[in-house]
């Protein structure tokens, strides 16, 4: 029998989200990892060894030069896992080594957000379609296995009959990010807005689709009315706190970025129906761990899923002495108590089915449906959830966003100073 073929897969960043990444990689059958490159060599080496142990690729090449991973004559297709404020320099390498020819690649999958403005989203799309390239939009929780089978349930049972569902709600929330450029708004582009509403917006876009539909095809935006605010981490003790942690970050107290964000994004649907996405995002939640929270609302039918509603618990005394980690749940915030554990978090947040499906399609030639161009929607969506906070209004989907810049990321936002 013919040996099967598999795509070689470079990853470029070896941080927390690659090393997700390469635990997914457990469940993708089309793709080995055949490299991994970092700023730094002992970082790009670490992560080669993890995906050497744990099987999800051979002789694995650890590079701190993307130009020279991507002129790896192994590496078929590119993963971008990099800091937001990186991302677009990498991609300008990287497609510039293809246009050269210097790099033979299929295609290349980007992590979340796209860009930190509609101007960035634009150009890092300009630049992959302008190479030729097949491209991916790295937004794992559309590919969530509650999400996938919830949404599949209800169009196929619910909405025949009875109609097209009508409200998505979804929330990601957790305690805060583990690294000190997150917290800057500079470098992240704002705060957990642009940090994880990404996700629950295009969840929510997802949800109101129709299977196998696009989303663009199918929901046509007209408004989004938003609020943010810095509830926790702009108060004294938590912003030295903060300091403390993360050398390098700015003062809270001065220049805060928001800790919390709720946004109502109104679509109207293509059975002419208005349609609303409710979405909401905190890095000031205090439980067990990351909470991602879902709901689908039709006529007469409902969904929900909730990653804190976990198949197994354990319960540690008082009495036991526990180092922290985060081995029951992402972003734990306690080792003792009844404490919920999420067996699998990257099949259940989305990141296996999310790898499958991309290196599939590149291997077959094929253009994933989740794609750069809806990468470019959803920082569209997130810029006029931005603009409506400014303002204290609704804000057209018409109006022009791609010169916006946001704020929190120019550093001119502080209610607290306002106040």
């Amino acid at each position: 029998m013919p040996s099967r073929t598999t795509l070689g897969v470079g990853l470029v960043g070896a941080g927390f989200i690659g090393q997700f990444h390469v635990r997914s990689w457990q469940g993708v059958r089309d793709g080995d990892i055949v490299a991994v490159g970092s700023r730094t060599l002992d970082a790009a080496r670490d992560l080669a060894a993890e995906a050497q142990r744990t099987g999800v690729g051979s002789d694995v090449a650890a590079y701190d030069d993307v130009a020279e991973l991507v002129r790896d004559p192994r590496v078929e297709a590119v993963w971008v896992l990099t800091p937001n404020h990186t991302r677009l320099d990498v991609i300008r390498t990287i497609t510039d080594e293809v246009r050269s020819g210097r790099a033979q690649l299929r295609g290349i999958a980007i992590e979340k957000p796209l860009g930190r403005t509609v101007a960035e989203a634009r150009e890092m799309l300009d630049l992959v379609t302008g190479a030729g390239l097949l491209h991916g939009y790295l937004e794992n929780q559309v590919f969530s296995p509650a999400i996938t089978r919830g949404h599949e349930l209800l169009w196929s049972r619910g909405a025949p009959s009875a109609g097209s569902p009508y409200l998505a709600r979804a929330a990601e929330e957790h305690s805060g990010p583990h690294r000190t450029w997150f917290w800057n708004a500079a470098t992240e582009g704002g705060g957990v807005l642009s940090d994880m509403m990404c996700h629950s917006v295009e969840a929510g876009r997802y949800l109101l689709t129709p299977p196998g539909t696009d989303p663009a095809a199918w929901l046509t935006p007209v408004s989004v009315t938003a609020t943010i605010a810095s509830l926790k981490w702009g108060r004294e003790r938590y912003a030295r706190e903060l300091m403390e942690a993360y050398p390098g970050v700015v003062d809270y107290r001065q220049e805060p970025s928001e800790d919390y964000a709720h946004a109502v994004f109104e679509f109207v649907n293509g059975d002419g129906e208005p349609v609303v996405v409710e979405a909401t995002t905190s890095w000031s939640y205090v439980g067990a761990g990351l909470r991602l929270s879902f709901e689908l609302l039709g006529p007469e039918y409902s969904m929900s899923s909730n990653t804190l509603d976990t198949e197994s618990t354990v319960f540690l005394s008082r009495r036991l002495e526990q180092a922290e980690g985060e081995d029951m749940v992402e972003k734990q915030n306690a080792e003792q108590g009844l404490v919920p554990v999420v067996t699998d978090e990257s099949m259940s947040y989305g990141y296996t089915a999310e790898n499958a499906a991309m290196t599939r399609a590149f291997l077959r030639g094929e253009q994933p449906a989740e794609s750069l161009e809806n990468g470019v929607e959803v920082v569209r969506l997130l810029m006029a959830a931005y603009k409506s906070a400014e303002t204290g209004r609704a804000v057209d989907l018409g109006e022009p966003l791609d010169d916006f810049v946001p704020a929190v990321a120019r550093g001119e936002w502080n209610p607290r100073r306002q106040r």
